[in-house]
């Protein structure tokens, strides 16, 4: 009876959640109702077991969720974003359009601007190079999630993406993990998605396919529509709604200007992981008030808040005359934060319930008894949450709340370094999430103004294939040389 009730819950926050309905309320129901076939007490695994472990994730990753909403809407309401990717259509041109959207998506998301920020400055100028070049408008969701939803997510070494951070508490590791393995996972989806996307247009074009019809207005319509908007805060960190709040700037700086904030968030995100703050006396976390803590748990995640902060200050003091109302940007990617850091810990807390019941013995069994590994079974583990989640960084979590401390003993006692576990969990969850409930997959249809029937298909290969290639490939070589 208990697995059955974790099976009933699970299948009724999927099915309920695709059709709408908000995770806030989903996901302790859900969890009760785990709870009740199990047996067990509900009103305490509510409120010490659900909100308990939802606290927790708060509390650990909402400042990453803050500080990348504000300033993704900076980048966004100071011109930066539409700089870049103007800057990419001049220099590549219609002739390039698949590669012209690719890059300027890396190129963004891999800078810390949130993903939704990127689909809706992309978006436009996806369908003015599609047109342009008269590539069919069904491939440009392929397009754009090549670029801001695969290696800049999870592979690039360094990505300040959520996903990316959190491992880190988990692992004692930072977002540099297994620096050339996530360079070869990179490699692999870059050049697989590439190849597909251009193998596509060959065939539409042979076949006389034409750009077709695509709604010119459908980001702003994706933005207003509420279902869009929950499906979309459990599988990102900005809420779409606040997308058209704060104020935009007269004009638009210079790609150099552009470009600085982002450039500070790697270098100062690598400097803080890799030279100060190994070097800081940071005895004082041991104390009970800090939680008796090493700097193994946090050091990762304040690089990334750090490089954060200070490319914020960078970009503000560059663009001071370009932001006319700085109070309502920061207000709105504040805002922006809120909804997904509250969708994903209520994912989090009803993992925490199931992973409480007795029943949740068996599944562990079952994860840890897969053949091939414990990098098999993390990756089979992280993949199979986030698809049934449709949120990467929500399965993610769920799958290291409940099995990170069993991985890590695995890996004292079989030598596998923390990092190659970070990379494989991390690639691991950014696979199977894109399955057509994504809130991700969701909004980017609907401010390409497509749908499933016309392009899903395609992002699975770029998305989801490409994926699963570079996961491969790294537990490959992972297995065989170690992390590195």
């Amino acid at each position: 009876m208990g697995l059955a009730g974790i099976f009933l819950g699970l299948g009724l926050l999927i099915w309920l959640s695709y059709r709408g309905w908000s995770v806030l309320v989903l996901a302790p129901i859900a969890a009760l109702i785990a709870a009740l076939f199990a047996g067990e007490p509900l009103l305490a695994h509510w409120t010490q077991t659900f909100m308990g472990s939802a606290a927790g994730f708060l509390a650990s990753f909402f400042p990453l969720f803050l500080l990348g909403a504000v300033f993704g809407k900076l980048m966004d309401d100071s011109g930066s974003v539409q700089t870049i990717a103007a800057f990419m259509t001049e220099k590549l041109g219609a002739k390039r359009a698949m590669l012209a959207v690719v890059l300027a998506g890396a190129l963004v998301t891999y800078g810390g601007v949130s993903l939704f920020v990127a689909f809706f400055v992309l978006a436009p100028m996806a369908q003015a190079l599609f047109r342009a070049a008269n590539i069919p408008a069904r491939l440009m969701p392929a397009a754009i999630a090549l670029g801001t939803s695969t290696f800049t997510m999870s592979a690039l070494p360094g990505t300040p993406a959520i996903q990316n951070a959190i491992p880190m508490p988990f692992f004692g590791t930072t977002a540099f993990a297994a620096p050339g393995l996530g360079l070869i996972a990179s490699a692999i989806m870059l050049g697989f998605g590439m190849w597909w996307l251009q193998r596509a247009e060959a065939r539409a074009r042979a076949a006389g396919e034409s750009y077709g019809v695509a709604s010119a207005n459908a980001y702003v319509e994706a933005a207003e529509d509420p279902v869009v908007r929950e499906r979309a805060t459990t599988a990102s960190t900005f809420d779409p709604a606040e997308i058209e709040h704060g104020e935009h700037g007269g004009g638009t700086p210079g790609i150099v200007v552009a470009l600085a904030p982002l450039v500070v968030v790697v270098l100062v995100n690598l400097l803080m992981a890799l030279v100060v703050l190994p070097r800081m006396d940071t005895e004082y976390l041991a104390e009970p008030r800090f939680g008796g803590i090493t700097l193994a748990s946090v050091g990762g995640v304040w690089a990334v808040l750090v490089a954060l902060a200070a490319a914020m200050l960078v970009l503000v003091a560059l663009n001071w005359k370009r932001l006319p109302s700085l109070r309502a940007t920061v207000d709105a990617g504040a805002n922006a934060s809120v909804l997904p850091v509250v969708g994903v810990a209520s994912l989090v807390g009803f993992g925490a319930v199931v992973a409480a019941l007795p029943a949740f013995e068996l599944v562990r069994e079952w994860v840890l008894g897969i053949e091939g590994g414990p990098l098999v079974s993390l990756a089979l583990s992280t993949n199979i949450l986030a698809a049934l989640t449709g949120s990467a960084s929500g399965g993610l979590t769920i799958a290291l709340d409940a099995l990170g401390g069993t991985f890590m003993e695995l890996a004292a006692t079989t030598g596998l370094d923390p990092a190659l576990m970070h990379r494989v969990a991390v690639i691991g969850a950014g696979t199977l999430d894109s399955l057509p409930h994504n809130g991700a997959v969701v909004t980017l249809l609907a401010v390409c103004g497509t749908k499933h029937r016309e392009s899903y298909f395609d992002i699975v290969m770029v998305g989801i294939v490409g994926a699963l290639i570079a996961l491969v490939a790294v537990i490959v070589l992972g297995t065989a040389f170690g992390s590195f």
